[in-house]
């Protein structure tokens, strides 16, 4: 809990104040006290209660003057709150190696039915906008509440040769610049001064290393000086598999001009491994930009991770006034406190 106003917290003083009023009185009651020799005409003047009882209203009164004087101070608290005007940017491999068929029927069939069913869940919900890298990055669908036209994208993704996480990522930042005033596209100085994070975040999902294009931990600062978290996930196994696509998924072009469908030749991306996933450059993206990185080996392990990444940018922590909370209470406090006082002490009807 934090407060707007600390310096109201002052007001508390009048607390030892009342008591110092009170041992003023006391005193000079014992001053003017009168002498009666009668104990028993005392105690039949006294009001029923104990010593304890008699102790009670001043303490609710006392409470209740704490309460007002805390919500005063304007406290506020941090709660968890949905926010539904997130953007969320989905950066797609379409690399070569997507069509290994470790993952049955192989990882691209197998990464667009995940990304689909996790669009699907957020129908009503956040912006989602799609960005696909091989060799290069490309904005595929801007961010939209259309869940028909993301969906409907994603069914013509093909593969091409080369995988650039690092412009995919700087590509996603300019996407969220088009429709976040709050973020700023690559190239202009972010503003400066900003806390917690953007209320957009970027999902790379890859099965591969950076082979060319900009650097992925250059684009990883660029992502963090935004307030833009990414959330990498690695897709795939170590497990050595025929490469195979179809046709509506394989561009020819990319690859020299084969056609059709293809299999078991690896190198695609400049010699290496189509397998091995750079775990350790995915990880540090998601250390720098505040986000986190998940593993997937197969097609359920992926869809777990991206149902499981709405809750990390889609709810955030805001600060709501509780003053009204802590007036109220105090006021209930010291109402009750009044009230006691003058039931406990109304004129006694004298008994015949």
């Amino acid at each position: 809990m934090s407060l707007s106003w600390p310096w109201a917290l002052l007001t508390v003083l009048i607390i030892p104040l009342i008591f110092a009023i009170r041992w003023w009185a006391l005193r000079r009651r014992r001053r003017a006290a009168v002498r009666v020799t009668s104990i028993a005409l005392v105690r039949s003047a006294l009001p029923g209660r104990t010593r304890w009882t008699r102790k009670i209203p001043a303490a609710l009164f006392i409470a209740g003057l704490a309460l007002l004087a805390v919500g005063a101070a304007r406290p506020q608290a941090s709660v968890p709150v949905p926010q539904t005007s997130a953007t969320i940017l989905l950066a797609l491999d379409t690399s070569g190696s997507m069509c290994s068929t470790d993952v049955d029927p192989n990882r691209l069939t197998a990464a667009k039915k995940a990304a689909t069913e996790f669009i699907e869940s957020q129908r009503g919900g956040p912006r989602i906008g799609l960005v696909t890298f091989a060799g290069t990055a490309g904005l595929l669908v801007p961010p939209t509440d259309d869940t028909d036209s993301l969906t409907k994208a994603l069914e013509n993704l093909t593969v091409s040769r080369g995988t650039a996480i690092g412009q995919a990522m700087l590509a996603s930042i300019d996407a969220i610049a088009e429709v976040d005033p709050s973020v700023a596209p690559t190239g202009a100085n972010p503003p400066e001064g900003g806390e917690g994070y953007a209320g957009a975040a970027i999902v790379v999902l890859t099965d591969g290393a950076n082979t060319q294009g900009v650097d992925p931990q250059i684009a990883a600062q660029e992502a963090a000086l935004r307030r833009v978290r990414v959330f990498p996930i690695g897709f795939g196994t170590t497990n050595p598999a025929p490469m195979v696509c179809d046709n509506s998924q394989f561009d020819g072009r990319g690859f020299g001009g084969w056609g059709g469908g293809f299999g078991g030749r690896g190198g695609f991306d400049r010699g290496r491994n189509p397998r091995t996933i750079d775990e350790p450059a995915l990880k540090q993206i998601a250390q720098t930009t505040g986000g986190s990185y998940h593993r997937a080996e197969n097609a359920d392990e992926l869809q777990s991770a991206l149902n499981a990444l709405p809750g990390s940018f889609t709810v955030v922590r805001q600060k709501i006034d509780t003053a009204a909370i802590f007036a109220a209470g105090g006021a209930v406090l010291i109402i009750v406190a009044l009230s006691l006082s003058l039931w406990w002490n109304r004129p006694r009807t004298p008994a015949r």
